[in-house]
C-alpha cells in the first residue's frame, strides 16, 4: 500500500488540532515529537517528505502518527497552527520590553520570516480546497492580538506613525513573505527595511 492509500485508510476528513481532546501526556508528547519533526523536514525536504519518514525520525510508528493525524493536510495544518501560537507567545513576550519599537520591529521580522518558511504549507492546504483561515481562527486571533498590542504600545511611545493599521501591518509583512528568495535588489530582509523605516514616525 502506498503512502497515499495508508493517509486515506487512517481516516478521512480533515481534523482539526483546535477541535481535539485533551490528550493524555504520553500521547501529547508522541504528538509534538510529529509536529517537530514534521517541522524540520518540511522545511528541508518540502511537503512531498514521505510520512513513513517523519515518522521515523519522530520515534514513533507510522500508526500513531496516522492516529493523530489522518491526513497529510491535518499535518500540514498542525504545523501552521503551532506556529502561529508560538507567533503568539513570542508577541506577548515582547510586549515586555522596555523598548516598544525595538520590539514591534522584532516581531514583524518574525512574522516575516515564519510567514516565507511556512508558505508552502498555505499553499499546500489551498490547492487541497482547505481555507486555513478559517479552520486556524482562533491562533490567528491571538496573533492578531499580539501584534495590535506591540502596535498600540510603539504608537504609544511616539515611535510609530499613529494613523497605520493592524491591517496596514500585515498587507505589509504578508506581502515580503513571497519574497522566499533572497536576491540583491529586492529581498525579504530590504523590503522589511523599507517597511520599518516607513512606519517610524519623521525625525
Amino acid at each position: 500500500m502506498g503512502e497515499k492509500e495508508r493517509w486515506a485508510s487512517a481516516g478521512a476528513g480533515l481534523v482539526s488540532p483546535e477541535a481535539a481532546t485533551p490528550l493524555r501526556a504520553d500521547a501529547r508528547r508522541n504528538r509534538e515529537l510529529i509536529l517537530a519533526a514534521a517541522d524540520e523536514m518540511f522545511a528541508a525536504e518540502g511537503v512531498g517528505v514521505p510520512v513513513d519518514e517523519i515518522a521515523r525520525r519522530a520515534g514513533v510508528g507510522a500508526g500513531t502518527l496516522y492516529r493523530h493525524f489522518p491526513t497529510k493536510e491535518a499535518l500540514f495544518e498542525a504545523v501552521l497552527i503551532a506556529h502561529m501560537e508560538r507567533l503568539a507567545a513570542r508577541g506577548r513576550e515582547l510586549a515586555e520590553r522596555d523598548d516598544p519599537g525595538v520590539a514591534l520591529f522584532e516581531f514583524i521580522e518574525s512574522l516575516a520570516h515564519e510567514g516565507a518558511s511556512k508558505k508552502n504549507l498555505v499553499d499546500a492546504l489551498s490547492g487541497a480546497g482547505i481555507d486555513f483561515k478559517a479552520s486556524a481562527s482562533a491562533s490567528k486571533a491571538a496573533v492578531e492580538g499580539a501584534f495590535r498590542e506591540l502596535l498600540l504600545r510603539a504608537q504609544k511611545a511616539g515611535t510609530i506613525r499613529t494613523d497605520v493599521t493592524v491591517a496596514d501591518l500585515f498587507t505589509l509583512v504578508m506581502g515580503t513573505c513571497t519574497l522566499a528568495n533572497p536576491v540583491a535588489e529586492g529581498s525579504q530582509a530590504r523590503m522589511l527595511a523599507v517597511v520599518c523605516a516607513g512606519l517610524r514616525v519623521p525625525g
